[in-house]
């Protein structure tokens, strides 16, 4: 007996196609698998596997193979199936049971026909024409349909011209065939269901994702591209260290599932921003909460211009006829003097109030002068020009965020990490809580939320920390700073690197892959990117 039609081969071919079917994700691989396992175990000349199209109800030719044509098309050949797609549906609704692969996706019956030009019922025209064009002889079919577990149609496998070898001719599919295929299409359809299930899952998760950061993207824009930048970075950095195969992170590999974990820790890595006031996210000056302030500090300083000429027109009618023009003279240039030094303090305010990357002492004390100025408010009270709030938030020293705002803001991490935590993570993304929730934390262990040190955190989370600082720096579109040049950021970056803030060995290989040059020609501005001296940058031995 030939060994490809003995019942323990077949038994054997569908336990190893079971097992592939349970360790393989490649789904194209799979169907392709099937079909040729199939064509083994009936000895079946050729084959053709069918999907659906859901696009038009039709049956598409997916992959197509014929042993003694030597043809292969579609699957792994990378021949692409001209053969128009057939339809479930006739044009005026009714199913179709003219075409076999059709009659068997409609009715969810196998059709085993042991010569096609001999039956009747179906319409043969296009096995014929094929017939015709390669010099062919269809003769047996077995037509299998592949149906899931709660009767959707997932395909149709189909087989053509079992052969005895021994005699050398084409002979009918038994029904050992049929069963046997059948068998094989169902386990096959159960491993699809599961596979298709599981990129739905994916999908719906991924589809999450955005969910969250295009609620943050709407809450503030720049914080929106700053989730969808930093991931990028993050896997930038992660292939240079992944490729580099000298120093103290040679060893450093990772898988695809470590990329696929790395990427969704970088989307959901400031996800805790969808909580933080939009007043304080967006807030662009150091007086702003739902407006700019300082347009009522400039009406303070209205109103003691106008005090102060009220005050010199009141004195010069005091004087009557003993005033002279010398004095009146005299009283107009203190006027303009008062006036001149008012609208420099009013400048200086302005200048003040957009916030810079480092305030200077003298210009803080000076804030607290102009403070004391008295003024008389709606209510006919005096008090300061600047209340205590107003004065200490002018008085910032970098950036717009007072104290209690940017404790606020800190807290995000806090609440990334509680939500991340919330979920039931599946063990390939095991890490994501940790990746994500570790950017704001620093080598030296001075970082927030847990102080972690070097030693406590993945090389991925590190990874994190670097992306989320370099994205920082040269983002042009925040409220409340402009983009640093290529030259600035890195700067800025071996900086925080001189401090023990991020992973030396990880700010090497930035630059020394020039990860910021990949990360610049692809997300910042042309204006941005000047040219690199390594010679220059704090710390790094060209």
């Amino acid at each position: 007996m030939d060994k490809h039609r003995d019942i323990s081969y077949r038994l054997d071919q569908l336990t190893e196609l079971s097992m592939a079917l349970s360790n393989n994700r490649d789904l194209p691989l799979l169907l392709e698998r099937i079909l040729l396992t199939a064509m083994d175990i009936t000895q079946a000349d050729g084959g053709t596997l069918y999907r659906i199209d859901d696009s038009d109800n039709s049956l598409q030719f997916y992959i197509s193979v014929n042993g003694s044509l030597k043809m292969h098309q579609g699957g792994s050949s990378g021949k692409a199936i001209s053969i128009p797609n057939i339809a479930l549906r006739l044009p005026d609704g009714e199913p179709n049971l003219s075409a076999v692969a059709a009659y068997a996706a409609n009715t969810r019956k196998s059709v085993n026909i042991p010569d096609v030009y001999q039956a009747t019922g179906f319409n043969f025209n296009g096995m014929r024409m094929f017939d015709e064009k390669y010099g062919y002889c269809s003769q047996s079919i077995l037509t299998v349909p592949m149906q899931d577990h709660s009767g959707e149609l997932l395909g149709v496998l189909q087989l053509i011209n079992a052969t005895d070898r021994a005699a050398g001719k084409t002979i009918a599919f038994s029904e050992t065939d049929q069963h046997f295929i059948e068998a094989l299409a169902s386990q096959a359809s159960i491993a699809m269901t599961n596979q298709q299930l599981i990129r739905r899952l994916e999908n719906l998760f991924e589809s999450f994702i955005k969910l969250i950061n295009i609620g943050i993207g709407e809450k503030s824009p720049h914080t929106g591209r700053h989730c969808e930048h930093v991931p990028e970075l993050a896997m930038m950095i992660a292939e240079a260290a992944h490729a580099t195969t000298e120093g103290p992170l040679a060893d450093f590999r990772m898988t695809d599932a470590d990329r696929r974990e790395l990427w969704v820790a970088g989307l959901l890595h400031d996800c805790g921003k969808i909580s933080t006031p939009t007043h304080i996210v967006e807030k662009s000056t150091k007086m702003e909460t739902i407006f700019d302030r300082i347009h009522l500090i400039d009406t303070r300083f209205e109103v003691l211009k106008r005090d102060a000429e009220i005050g010199v027109l009141q004195e010069k009618l005091a004087l009557g006829a003993a005033l002279t023009p010398e004095k009146s003279a005299e009283l107009d240039a203190c006027l303009q003097a008062e006036v001149a030094l008012m609208d420099d303090e009013r400048a200086f305010l302005r200048k003040s109030n957009i916030g810079t990357e480092g305030m200077k002492p003298e210009d803080q004390q000076r804030v607290l002068d102009i403070a004391a100025r008295q003024w008389r408010g709606p209510d006919g009270q005096v008090r300061n020009l600047l209340d205590e709030e107003e004065a200490g938030n002018l008085r910032i020293r970098a950036g717009t965020l007072n104290d209690a705002e940017r404790q606020i803001i800190n807290n995000h991490i806090v609440i990334t990490i509680r939500m991340l935590e919330s979920l039931p993570w599946p063990k390939q993304l095991r890490n994501v809580t940790e990746y994500a929730g570790g950017h704001h934390e620093r080598m030296d262990g001075k970082g927030y939320p847990k102080g972690l040190t070097r030693d406590q955190m993945s090389v991925p989370a590190r990874i994190m920390a670097v992306a989320d600082i370099f994205e920082a720096v040269t983002a042009a579109d925040r409220p409340y700073k402009r983009g640093n040049t290529l030259n600035e950021a890195i700067d800025i970056l071996a900086g925080f690197r001189a401090r023990d803030h991020i992973d030396p060995d990880l700010f090497d290989i930035f630059i020394r892959n020039k990860v910021y040059q990949q990360y610049a020609d692809k997300f910042m501005h042309a204006s941005q990117i000047d040219e690199v001296d390594l010679s220059k940058i704090p710390g790094h031995a060209p």
